[in-house]
């Protein structure tokens, strides 16, 4: 089994289920699983070292999130999104997330800026390391931690579940260049500490966009004013 750092081990807190749903994530979103591809516990347990009970659990969870459909005796098929589709995803994200963030970072001060800048970090440092997994985990915090502040939970979890689907992959196998999605994070921060609005709206249609690897619809007008390829899970003792 390979050695990987700390981060991809599992720890007390953390479910085996959710570390695998995170890697299975990520493999969606690098295009490593196929849209239209069957596959079954067995396989994807015997490609993350794990056994089959933890993966059928969580592709329960991305069968839950819109991600994969399950398939009657045979598996887990991984959904296929249309250029339409993922459009459409792109947009209303762009409806709801945007001026909601917006709000957000006009009224941040230097602590609200400084907590967001964690996960930031995290999502800069995981796409240097090609770590998709753990960019798209901390970039999913970050969105989360964004949106929060507005105070409207249902939003927020509507948000997320576009996020989640955001992943699906796109019918031309482009991938998101996680390196600059990450730096857009940071620039966002520095933008909204030195009160530069109009620059803030830009930076985060500009995302947005990117997630899709720049086959979202142009988003709205702006606001006047305002590691290694079939990778093992160190699990110590099977979940």
């Amino acid at each position: 089994m390979a050695d990987f750092e700390p981060r991809h081990r599992v720890f007390v807190q953390e479910r085996l289920r959710d570390q695998v749903a995170r890697a299975l994530r990520g493999a969606l979103a690098a295009g490593e699983l196929e849209p239209g591809a069957l596959y079954s516990a067995p396989v994807l347990a015997a490609r993350y070292g794990v056994s089959a009970t933890p993966v059928r659990e969580a592709m329960l969870d991305l069968v839950r999130e819109g991600l994969v459909e399950t398939v009657r005796n045979k598996g887990f098929r991984v959904t296929a999104a249309g250029e339409h589709d993922l459009g459409e995803i792109a947009e209303i994200r762009a409806l709801l997330e945007v001026p909601t963030a917006l709000r957000v970072l006009a009224a941040a001060g230097a602590d609200r800026l400084a907590a967001l800048r964690g996960p930031a970090e995290e999502a800069a440092a995981a796409a240097a390391e090609g770590d998709r997994g753990g960019y798209l985990d901390a970039d999913h915090r970050f969105h989360r931690a964004l949106l929060a502040p507005a105070g409207n939970a249902r939003l927020v979890r509507l948000v997320d579940d576009l996020h989640r689907r955001a992943l699906l992959p796109s019918p031309s196998g482009a991938v998101p260049d996680l390196v600059a999605a990450a730096r857009d994070h940071l620039e966002l921060l520095d933008l909204a500490a030195a009160g530069d609005l109009a620059g803030a709206e830009r930076c985060l249609r500009r995302h947005l966009d990117r997630d899709r690897g720049g086959h979202g619809r142009p988003a709205a007008a702006e606001v006047p004013g305002a590691r290694a390829e079939n990778p093992a899970i160190d699990v110590g003792a099977d979940g």
